[in-house]
């Protein structure tokens, strides 16, 4: 299940483009984050895609959004990606996004405004960060634009054949095993800006490896052993 995610549109007619890129690459579910008036300008732009923009569903915040609908992975997409020194932007092509999603996940592909993007405080709610390598001369795309590329990779891999019965972790499996690290850090007394940091990078590998619900729950042992050895009574 994948929902696409639209925070503050700023032009109506794109919310429309979005509608009519997502029915080309057959997504239905559109969330918008506070929003403005959608008017006609919004319907036109969406032509035979209507259904998509009749139906889609408001929230004030993304946080409210991915905790009410206990989304699986956040993805997030960024024009300006950072180096190593920005944990909040470093990011994945979507290309390399499509190999490791699950289709069985329910997953949030979020866009920012068409101005601003989305900040660095809505990025950290993400798992992973897209990009989309572009030219130096001009490397940010138009919303609907980029998200049509990213539909595309997702859509061109959509598999036909019974897949392997594989659980894959789910947002709480993968908080426990980061909230686990974050007392452990704290009983190291790690420098608090090097926390933070070391959080938001290790949820981001967490969230690019993709991996099981075996898999977590032998992570989280090996946390829980270290927290209790390190935190005694």
């Amino acid at each position: 299940m994948i929902y696409v995610v639209f925070v503050e549109p700023e032009a109506p007619g794109n919310v429309g483009f979005m509608a009519r890129v997502m029915k080309n690459f057959g997504l239905h579910r559109l969330v918008l984050i506070k929003p403005g008036e959608l008017g006609e300008e919004a319907h036109y732009h969406a032509m035979h895609a209507q259904d998509v923009l009749q139906d889609s569903v408001t929230h004030h915040s993304l946080e409210q959004f991915l905790d009410e609908e206990q989304v699986d992975f956040a993805v997030g997409t960024t024009g300006a990606a950072g180096g190593s020194y920005n944990v909040s932007r470093i990011a994945i092509t979507p290309e390399k996004l499509a190999e490791s999603l699950d289709p069985d996940a329910k997953v949030a592909l979020i866009f920012g405004r068409e101005g601003d993007g989305l900040s660095n405080q809505e990025l950290e709610l993400c798992n992973v960060v897209v990009t989309i390598p572009t030219s130096d001369e001009y490397p940010i795309m138009n919303i609907s634009h980029a998200a049509a590329v990213i539909f595309y990779e997702l859509y061109k891999n959509v598999k036909t054949y019974p897949r392997l019965e594989v659980r894959e972790s789910s947002r709480q499996e993968r908080e426990d095993i980061v909230g686990f690290l974050d007392q452990i850090l704290g009983a190291l007394d790690y420098p608090p800006h090097k926390h933070q940091n070391a959080l938001i990078i290790f949820g981001r590998i967490l969230g690019r490896a993709f991996i099981t619900g075996r898999e977590a729950h032998t992570t989280k042992g090996v946390f829980r052993k270290i927290r209790d050895m390190l935190i005694k009574d």
